[in-house]
């Protein structure tokens, strides 16, 4: 525990550290609208019934490394048809499968865009290890100030033990692991249920220290004043998911001998949660990101209870996965990964989610050992079919 006489001291020197530049109107880090694909629903078909038989795995990790991916073919449109194509679990039991068709997207002309498949070109030795680097850098959020107010309220949990955030009136983001194992629809995938964190009751004693909820403003531009937390005592509510979509890119085998290119579902609730969500976003190139820096929030299983902000450095990147090396714990994936950035035409800054928190990876690379935690990034293609499944059109989807 940190001495209470050291923490107004630790709260200034992070505040000093943080404290963002200052931007001029044309040198802010802007959001870029631009047109996307049309993911349409083609023909659904029904399948046959789950065995939902296997536990969630919340320590997926990966063989191939960023070279892997990058050497990765290709895909055609064909390919792309089928990776995209996507299974619906309802909460009764019945799956269906559905097609998809693709228009207004040329892969040859698009930036390279691994398939995920291909990455046993190499047979990397995997390991596993705490997915922490040197020192924690991870944040506790405490109190119903901060936990019940943006960006903080759109983090949820899963009945499976992931986490997920709320990108609509009633649609939350999650890693596709979370609820199918790369075979099958995990145990839980049926009856699977979101967990909202709300006010228990209130305790009157003073409360450790916590990151407040204006801390991430100042790292991510804004210029918001520290205000200690209240130390509020906090419980799930939860509401049942009424269907679930992963896509067919990531239902083709064991999880672990698969790249992660297509680890990302979506699940709708049977009732509306009535907070504000997270919009979704394509995820830039990380050089445009401010600071270079992600963020995401998460109920890591090492602080039972506990929703876990962090942010870091973005490191290497393909098309489909950022590479970057922050702490996190098995629980934390399924997590968004957002970003922070203006908004020329509403004329505000604003937070979108740009990707999902998938695993970690630990590889041999050229006789060294390298790791690293990954998330699948939202590419054009994935935001057309994301946005396909919240809003039910395209129409509303051909700006990301």
């Amino acid at each position: 525990m940190r001495p209470r006489a050291a923490l107004p001291r630790f709260s200034s020197i992070i505040f000093l550290l943080f404290l963002p530049p200052v931007f001029s109107s044309s040198s802010r880090p802007q959001w870029v609208p631009q047109r996307v694909p049309v993911v349409l629903a083609q023909q659904t078909e029904a399948r046959s019934a789950p065995h939902f038989l296997s536990p969630a795995r919340l320590d997926v990790s990966s063989p191939c490394d960023p070279e892997c991916h990058k050497k990765a073919p290709r895909p055609s449109y064909w390919d792309l048809r089928r990776l995209l194509a996507y299974e619906t679990l309802n909460s009764d039991g019945q799956l269906t499968e559905t097609a998809v068709a693709i228009y207004g997207y040329d892969p040859n002309t698009s930036p390279a865009y691994s398939s995920g498949s291909s990455g046993k070109a190499q047979r990397s030795h995997v390991r596993r290890k705490r997915q922490i680097f040197g020192h924690d850098g991870r944040f506790s959020i405490s109190g119903q100030n901060h936990l019940l107010k943006y960006p903080f309220s759109v983090a949820v949990k899963l009945s499976t033990g992931c986490s997920g955030t709320l990108v609509g009136d009633r649609h939350v983001l999650t890693a596709a692991h979370c609820v199918h194992d790369g075979k099958n629809y995990v145990k839980g995938a049926q009856k699977l249920r979101v967990g909202f964190l709300k006010t228990k009751h209130r305790d009157t004693q003073a409360s450790s220290f916590d990151l407040s909820s204006n801390f991430t403003n100042h790292v991510e531009g804004g210029h918001v004043p520290y205000a200690p937390p209240t130390n509020d005592k906090m419980k799930f509510q939860w509401i049942r998911a009424k269907r679930t979509h992963v896509p067919k890119g990531w239902i083709k085998g064991n999880a672990n001998d698969i790249g992660m290119d297509y680890d990302y579902a979506l699940l709708e609730l049977k009732k509306p949660h009535k907070r504000r969500h997270m919009k979704l976003g394509v995820s830039p190139p990380a050089l445009r990101l401010p600071g270079r820096r992600v963020h995401f929030s998460g109920f890591d299983n090492d602080r039972s209870g506990k929703l876990v902000y962090r942010f870091c450095r973005a490191g290497e990147e393909t098309s489909d996965l950022l590479y970057q090396h922050c702490d996190a714990q098995p629980g934390a994936s399924g997590s968004g990964v957002y970003a922070r950035m203006w908004d020329g035409r509403r004329r505000r800054w604003e937070r979108k989610v740009i990707g999902v928190f998938s695993g970690h990876q630990w590889v041999e690379r050229q006789g060294a050992s390298q790791e690293f935690n990954v998330a699948v990034r939202i590419t054009p293609l994935k935001y057309a079919q994301i946005c396909y499944w919240i809003k039910g059109n395209f129409v509303d989807c051909r700006e990301g």
